[in-house]
């Protein structure tokens, strides 16, 4: 079975290739997808990815989580198809309420770019399953609004229920409240976060790690879960 992974692309996406080449790295054939169009092309998972969609004018991710194909994106959530949103992605995402929360900007007004330790908090996600409890890894970072809010309702809720799907270690980049790099839904099929794991899926083009410069693919675990969660329900 070959798995299908839609990339939408946004006017002002700037990761869609990546994320496309991220995907057949790991195994699956990626499919490009337009943001005006209302056809997934049947395909088996989503990933909405990084960039700065309509030039982050209003709020980031505001205005494309109105897009078109957004309702389709609604409905194979609701399905429960595996979502993935990548820095604007998580931010379309919150905005058309797939996720809970908001992203706000940095809390030192500086677009920050780094290679990010991450704490893995929930191995039971469509796109965590690679990752063990408690593992550390390493994806680089780049944003300008990452900042994760909620109500402290909604974040006691989140710790509470294992929502919180990555953590930032050693330092929180951009103020996040609870130190929280992404988040996933109830059902476990959405998941969304600021750093970008599809720019840790190769050697030589990674995070520079223990072993040798450039060498992190920490990212692939991603994609490999969601992979992985597909051919479960196939089978």
């Amino acid at each position: 079975m070959t798995v299908r992974i839609g990339v939408i692309t946004f006017p002002g996406s700037l990761d869609d290739r990546d994320a496309q080449r991220a995907i057949r790295i790991a195994g699956a054939e990626p499919v490009a997808l337009w943001h005006g169009s209302h056809d997934l092309d049947g395909v088996d998972a989503l990933v909405l990815p990084g960039g700065f969609s309509y030039g982050d004018y209003l709020r980031s991710g505001a205005i494309a989580a109105l897009s078109p194909i957004m309702t389709e994106v609604k409905d194979a959530a609701a399905k429960g198809m595996p979502i993935l949103g990548i820095c604007n992605g998580f931010q379309m995402l919150v905005e058309a309420h797939l996720l809970p929360g908001g992203l706000i900007r940095n809390h030192h007004q500086h677009f920050v770019r780094r290679d990010q330790r991450l704490i893995v908090e929930n191995t039971t996600s469509a796109w965590t399953t690679a990752f063990t409890p408690g593992q550390e890894i390493v994806i680089p970072l780049k944003n300008a609004e990452g900042g994760y809010i909620a109500s402290d309702e909604t974040l006691d809720r989140l710790e509470g229920e294992g929502l919180v799907a990555f953590r930032y270690a050693g330092v929180n980049p951009n103020g996040s409240l609870r130190d929280i790099a992404g988040v996933t839904n109830d059902a476990g099929n959405v998941v969304g976060l600021m750093p970008h794991p599809e720019h840790a899926t190769e050697a030589g083009f990674g995070p520079d790690t223990t072993a040798a410069m450039r060498s992190g693919v920490d990212g692939l675990g991603f994609f490999e879960s969601a992979i992985a969660a597909v051919a479960r329900v196939a089978a």
